[in-house]
């Protein structure tokens, strides 16, 4: 991917974890690797198809002079967030902030610390059985949409599908969403939660009906196995009321364990939805 560089911007603030360095300041040295696609304004010698070098250098300068963290890790972690929310043709940063007058008392050129972050891409399947089950799928969808480190990208159609492990109740109403998020796979799950928790989730029973669901399918390439998150999920490639909305917007979406894209798991599946 294509970079735009700044080395060692100068920036006179007030970040440390000592009482005098919030409020007495000095000064602190920032890189930054931009990641993006410069092909379009090179060809056409445009500057609307990049980023200013200039704009984000007094980005920079602005926020971290209006700001005070104790950490260094603080202040790159919100800046390179910032950086990436603001200026939207990036799509990964490399950041690393130099602290050439850190009060140790030793002799040393400078302390520092750096981090990537990016953007990454997830894919989300949403389902209800319960009350309003179109109204529940579209407010999940725009909860997501209004959280601020999370974009809406595409969204399948909707589906009426038969339940599994059988209880006896109403059919699904399901769909994918694929989404440009900041958060980790554990963020992103919190943030789930708290939609279905929102919107009034209901299960009493497993396998039972429910007002809302989602689950993340996939988060870009990882695999991710823990107590509280299975990636991709679990059982996905023997679900056609996941796979069925999932190939309409990500059909060439590989699994990175069985390694066929969604548009194979599909051809291998009966359809159960209701046609």
């Amino acid at each position: 991917m294509d970079k735009i560089k700044i080395k060692d911007l100068e920036v006179y603030c007030k970040h440390g974890v000592f009482k005098e360095e919030n409020v007495l300041g000095q000064k602190f040295l920032v890189s930054l690797t931009l990641f993006l696609d410069i092909k379009k304004a090179g060809t056409l010698d445009a500057i609307e198809h990049s980023v200013s070098y200039a704009d984000v250098a007094h980005f920079v300068n602005t926020f971290m002079k209006e700001r005070t963290f104790k950490l260094l890790e603080a202040v790159a972690e919100h800046l390179a967030e910032e950086i990436l929310l603001h200026f939207s043709l990036v799509e990964k940063i490399k950041i690393e902030i130099k602290k050439p007058w850190a009060p140790i008392l030793l002799p040393l050129d400078t302390v520092a610390v750096e981090m990537e972050r990016s953007w990454h891409t997830a894919y989300v399947a949403i389902g209800a059985n319960m009350g309003n089950k179109e109204s529940n799928l579209r407010q999940a969808i725009d909860h997501l949409n209004q959280d601020s480190r999370t974009t809406v990208e595409k969204v399948s159609s909707f589906i009426k599908t038969k339940p599994m492990g059988g209880v006896e109740q109403d059919d699904f109403l399901n769909g994918a969403v694929e989404i440009k998020t900041l958060r980790t796979p554990e963020d992103l799950l919190q943030l789930i939660g708290d939609i279905e928790e929102k919107l009034k989730r209901v299960r009493t029973i497993h396998w039972g009906p429910r007002t809302i669901d989602l689950d993340i399918i996939f988060y870009d390439d990882i695999v991710l196995h823990s107590k509280s998150l299975t990636i991709p999920h679990i059982d996905m490639q023997n679900r056609d009321f996941v796979l069925i909305p999932l190939e309409e917007i990500a059909p060439q979406m590989v699994h990175p364990l069985l390694m066929q894209n969604v548009y194979q798991m599909k051809r291998n599946l009966k359809d159960t939805y209701v046609k």
